[in-house]
């Protein structure tokens, strides 16, 4: 491996950045670029060995001081698992970077279980069927590559997320050879604990995916982008879509729920929106709920714009989330403003259903 100072000195075969203020170098056509917030000059655009690329890589890699911890990733297209982050990456002329055709789905780590992973690789292999991508193995295949990347990775708390892609080859619309997908998955380490903290919305004026692709878990997620920085933008914590009959839909990247006066559970119909898993299960482990008397109905259908702001309760749903209440939507304060006890308990369900579920729920991981 190339040393720190052979890497930033100018040598015979390779052109060098003279000078530069940041250990991180990820040099592009810039009048005074800028890397992590610092200036670099460039003499010259460095022209690389593969092992200084990866020296780069490692160095950025070290540099980067995210929330996240990348353990391990899987890649069909080296054939095997990498515990190095630097290595992490995907070909640049893969479809599913230079034309956003592929599909994504996830599953959290929580004690060394795998939550829900059937039911989200489910969607996710109807998704790629929607998406026209064959994936390169079957379904227990990829079951079995998924699960043996989370134990390489030894972690017991945190998320795998894992895509299918049409693959690399080209920089054509199409790809060339529709058989030759890519399947990747990378377990992460996510410290962050659930927040139950009520959070403001506002409705998204970022247009709503058409039913074909709000169905589909695809990678092309800008709309969902747009919608999540609009609703920062404007202080709040997520913004709501509505669907093309005006009836409320989805948030960017999780479902809606209402606690209505008569002690009605409401969620919107999946018909045009993502079938959430984590919302789906919901759906059911609100049954206890109704035994115990705190809810009378358990309700999917369209849910009116007006009906949702006046609930005594609103929530947000998803793996990422869980289950997350909403006290205020477009200035109009739900309920009494405060985080609901239906909501509460919805959370307090899901997390004992992360921990201890049935076996349908939770596959354990052989470390």
């Amino acid at each position: 491996m190339a040393s720190l100072h052979s890497i930033f000195t100018p040598n015979p075969t390779s052109h060098r950045i003279q000078s530069f203020s940041s250990k991180s170098i990820h040099p592009w056509n810039s009048s005074t670029p800028k890397f992590h917030g610092k200036d670099v000059v460039l003499d010259d655009v460095a022209l690389l060995t593969c092992s200084e690329v990866m020296e780069r890589l490692r160095l950025s890699r070290e540099n980067f001081q995210g929330k996240q911890k990348f353990l391990a990733m899987y890649s069909s297209v080296f054939g095997g698992i990498t515990m190095d982050p630097a290595a992490m990456v995907i070909p640049m002329d893969d479809h599913m970077v230079h034309r956003g055709h592929g599909v994504f789905d996830t599953a959290a780590i929580v004690n060394g279980h795998l939550y829900e992973l059937d039911q989200h690789l489910g969607r996710f292999l109807r998704s790629a069927s929607m998406a026209k991508i064959i994936p390169p193995f079957d379904r227990e295949s990829i079951r079995r590559i998924l699960i043996q990347t989370v134990s390489s990775s030894k972690c017991r708390n945190g998320s795998l997320r894992y895509w299918l892609s049409a693959g690399p080859g080209d920089f054509y619309l199409s790809p060339s050879s529709p058989g030759d997908a890519s399947l990747y998955a990378i377990a992460i380490q996510d410290k962050k604990p659930p927040n139950y903290e009520g959070v403001k919305v506002v409705s998204s004026s970022i247009p709503i995916k058409p039913p074909i692709f709000a169905t589909m878990k695809s990678v092309n997620y800008l709309p969902n982008v747009l919608s999540k920085m609009e609703a920062e933008e404007r202080g709040s914590f997520a913004a709501i879509w509505l669907d093309s009959d005006g009836f409320i839909a989805e948030g960017p990247n999780m479902n809606v729920a209402f606690v209505t006066s008569k002690k009605e559970l409401l969620m919107p119909h999946f018909d045009k929106i993502l079938s959430g898993c984590t919302a789906r299960r919901v759906l059911k482990l609100a049954e206890k709920l109704m035994k115990e008397g705190k809810l009378d109905a358990i309700c999917v259908r369209n849910v009116t714009v007006e009906e949702g702001k006046n609930a005594e309760e609103m929530m947000l749903i998803g793996s990422g989330i869980l289950v997350r209440p909403v006290i205020q939507w477009d200035g109009q304060v739900i309920g009494d403003g405060q985080e609901g006890p239906v909501a509460e308990a919805l959370l307090n369900l899901v997390l004992e259903d992360m921990r201890s579920g049935p076996s349908t729920v939770r596959v354990p991981v052989p470390y």
